[in-house]
């Protein structure tokens, strides 16, 4: 195990953005991208975080030509986008841009985006959605990983699912992955090293393996068996609602389902509701030993707010692997 290496925000900030102009991004391209890694690892997902930036080169997609996004297809309240074969932190912060506005001028917007590929976090996403004062509803179908109960070859992507809710006490954020365990987290463990879980995984050959470099040959296992499994398989579906058939790969779609509480009642009440309802859930009897019952995005939260006062942490083999990037832009 490489040594640990402790960074201010402002310091992981300006190492993201030189590794991410060491791969050729623009300025403004390197700040989104890594303000993005960058909360991810604020909120405790370090797999997720700067570690992320070493994922896009070893990407299949990453050397392929890109281009700006386009409109394939619109109407008042729903826009279709081509990503352009653009890294997914960027296409996918642009859409969430125009979720919000589309939402704010019609009510309701229906946004998705092809031709993409690693979206991120999901909830960096959902998040932004809600502190705008609207609901976010967020799928992501990507490429195949993940096999289905009784396969032994991947048939669907990881496939995360995310709602973003406002409150009065805060917004509400649900992100989860429908595989039994993430790629990005698998990536870093290969790179460090570090064996997976029990039971998440198969080998090319379709046996069981913690071997994440086989692993990643091989397939991931869905969460929760055919539930997990039924959950991709509609994840995928709304993919393909979303334009995945135009992808490169016929796999990644990207749909946002944003619209304002108002139209069903008013916001001020609706976020009165949902703070009562946070409220009465983590006021249920706890059992013995139990010290808390937290919903859904506080534990992220509060590390978040930590993070921003004490910096953030990351393995040394990744802080160096970054600095050579930055080198290269020199």
């Amino acid at each position: 195990m490489s040594a640990r290496v402790r960074l201010s925000v402002d310091a992981a900030r300006a190492l993201g953005e030189g590794a991410l102009a060491g791969l050729g991004y623009a300025a403004e391209e390197a700040r989104i991208i890594a303000d993005h890694v960058i909360d991810a690892a604020l909120c405790g997902y370090e797999y997720s975080g700067l570690a992320k930036i070493l994922n896009l080169p070893e990407h299949a997609r990453f050397k392929r030509p890109r281009r700006k996004m386009s409109v394939l297809r619109e109407t008042e309240i729903s826009t279709l986008y081509d990503g352009g074969n653009n890294v997914g932190m960027l296409a996918l912060h642009h859409a969430t841009e125009a979720a919000i506005a589309k939402a704010r001028q019609a009510g309701i917007a229906l946004v998705a985006v092809t031709n993409s590929w690693v979206s991120g976090r999901s909830a960096h996403y959902v998040e932004r959605i809600a502190r705008a004062d609207l609901v976010a509803f967020h799928t992501a179908a990507s490429s195949r990983m993940v096999a289905p109960p009784g396969g032994t070859r991947p048939a669907l992507g990881t496939n995360p699912i995310a709602f973003g809710l406002p409150a009065a006490h805060d917004v509400v954020v649900f992100d989860m992955g429908t595989s039994a365990f993430m790629m990005t987290e698998l990536m870093l463990r290969e790179r460090l090293g570090q064996e997976l879980p029990e039971g998440v995984a198969l080998d090319v050959e379709g046996n069981p393996t913690r071997d994440p470099t086989a692993a990643r040959l091989g397939a991931l296992l869905p969460f929760g068996g055919h539930k997990g499994f039924g959950l991709a398989l509609m994840v995928h579906a709304l993919g393909v609602l979303a334009g995945s058939a135009l992808d490169l790969d016929r796999d990644n779609g990207y749909l946002f389902i944003v619209f304002k509480p108002d139209l069903l009642q008013p916001l001020a009440e609706f976020k009165r509701a949902m703070t009562a309802l946070v409220e009465r859930v983590k006021a249920t009897p706890r059992r013995a030993g139990i010290a808390e019952i937290r919903i859904p995005s506080e534990h992220a939260f509060r590390h978040r707010a930590r993070a921003l006062r004490e910096g953030l942490e990351i393995d040394g083999a990744v802080y160096d692997a970054l600095q050579r990037l930055c080198g290269a832009a020199r």
